[in-house]
């Protein structure tokens, strides 16, 4: 798309806003999630066209699953959180505080789990009365067009959900000129980057999910088999392209080797194959370049003195391509970037630990902060040692989840801001004061 048709495109999702917002907020909650459900009509289709586009096996059976579960809990809490904070009606004063929309919604959509990062805030904004802008990643721009057909099918305006095909240049001009009231960004730590350099001095707010480096931290007093199982499916799931995937495990000395025994039996039956059969449990990567990284980490990690416990002749590695083995890593330092920098693939080290100390440390030890997993029969000692790390969100036995209820967001390299939750609704609108004096 050209610059000029963007910015007539934004103006246009600007003019909209106000008649949008000016419908009662039961009517844009109905028209959301009616949108939502026809995604969900279309879920046989969408299954293969993600599998085709990024790779996730069909036998997961897509996202609608989650999307549904977000929009429906975002819509249960709207009439609550949105309605006036009302301080003062009384014969002599009206005095509350209203929550208004911010106006056009920029929202930049990542390609690893491209519907559900998207409605994160899509439906939040939108029943908020905003406008929504939606940029989708390269990877899966199918996923844009295939949103805006299902809201608009369902009677949402054309110009109040739009999806744009916008290069770099063209999305950071709209953003410097102040076209947007609010702008979500989920990707990279250099993208977010250049979003921040773009909003320098207009003031926009921002909402960021940048990345992470996510630890599990496995107690002596843990259910074993359920640690092994849910980090190992944490890690590998996706092909391990999740922005909170695990990417590092601690395990206490005494269950260490049992750990890792077990891990690398889960690893070891899984299927690497094409995604369009369902017998295949792991997908390829999305792109070659994030395969590359990934094994980048890992060669320099076997070099510098890691021992690989998943035997990668069992799985049918394209050399260079997009099918990568997967892989445990053991014997790992924090000095090896495979425990350092952002893996995004089907890799994870694991290493022994002491002791509560030595494992806070090496979880604070990263330039990431979105989520945590804790394996731990006490829930005190995982609340305490959640005070002390430096996340987003501190799960006990549990990983890789995102619960509407609950903001999403993270701090460090991972970013700022938070969705969903009664603070997403509080990051897509501003508070506006009424201070009225009645003339008695």
């Amino acid at each position: 798309m050209d610059r000029q048709a963007a910015h007539d495109a934004v103006a246009r999702a600007k003019h909209a806003q106000k008649d949008w917002a000016a419908r009662p907020l039961s009517e844009r909650i109905d028209l959301v999630k009616a949108g939502v459900a026809r995604i969900g009509e279309m879920n046989d289709e969408i299954v293969p066209e993600l599998a085709r586009m990024m790779g996730r096996p069909i036998r997961y059976g897509g996202e609608f699953g989650g999307v549904n579960e977000r929009t429906l809990y975002m819509a249960e809490i709207a009439p609550e959180v949105l309605k006036p904070i009302v301080i003062e009606d009384s014969p002599a004063f009206e005095r509350r505080i209203t929550h208004e929309p911010h106006g056009v919604v920029l929202v930049i959509a990542p390609w690893n789990y491209p519907y559900l990062t998207a409605i994160n805030t899509i439906a939040p904004a939108l029943m908020a009365g905003n406008t929504v802008v939606l940029k989708h990643a390269s990877q899966t721009l199918l996923v844009g067009e295939r949103m805006v057909r299902a809201f608009h099918e369902a009677g949402v305006p054309e110009d109040v959900f739009v999806n744009l095909f916008l290069d770099h240049d063209t999305t950071s001009e709209l953003i410097a000129t102040r076209s947007f009231g609010f702008v979500n960004f989920t990707g990279s730590v250099g993208g977010g980057k250049s979003i921040e350099r773009a909003a320098a001095g207009t003031f926009t707010p921002l909402g960021l999910e940048l990345g992470g480096k996510d630890p599990g931290y496995v107690m002596e007093d843990a259910d074993l088999d359920a640690a092994v199982a849910t980090l190992v499916d944490g890690a590998m799931y996706n092909a391990g392209q999740c922005c909170c995937g695990i990417e590092r495990i601690y395990v206490t000395a005494s269950l260490y080797d049992a750990f890792v025994d077990k891990a690398v039996a889960i690893v070891s039956a899984y299927k690497l194959g094409n995604p369009l059969d369902p017998e295949t449990t792991l997908g390829p990567m999305a792109h070659r370049r994030f395969a590359e990284e990934v094994r980048d980490q890992r060669d320099e990690a076997i070099a510098a003195g890691a021992e690989p416990m998943v035997d990668a002749k069992l799985f049918p590695e394209d050399d260079g391509g997009t099918y990568l083995a997967p892989q445990i890593l053991t014997k790992v330092t924090h000095e090896m970037r495979v425990m350092r920098d952002e893996s995004f693939g089907p890799i994870v080290g694991v290493m022994k630990v002491d002791n509560d100390e030595q494992a806070i440390e090496l979880m604070n030890d990263s330039d990431f902060g979105l989520t945590a997993s804790l394996w731990t029969s006490d829930p005190e000692r995982a609340a305490a040692i959640g005070a002390r790390i430096e996340t987003g969100t501190v799960f006990m036995n549990r990983a890789d989840y995102l619960d509407p209820a609950l903001c999403w967001t993270g701090c460090k390299d991972t970013g700022r801001g938070g969705s969903l939750s009664v603070i997403g609704y509080r990051n897509l609108t501003r508070p506006k004061s009424y201070h009225l004096r009645k003339m008695l």
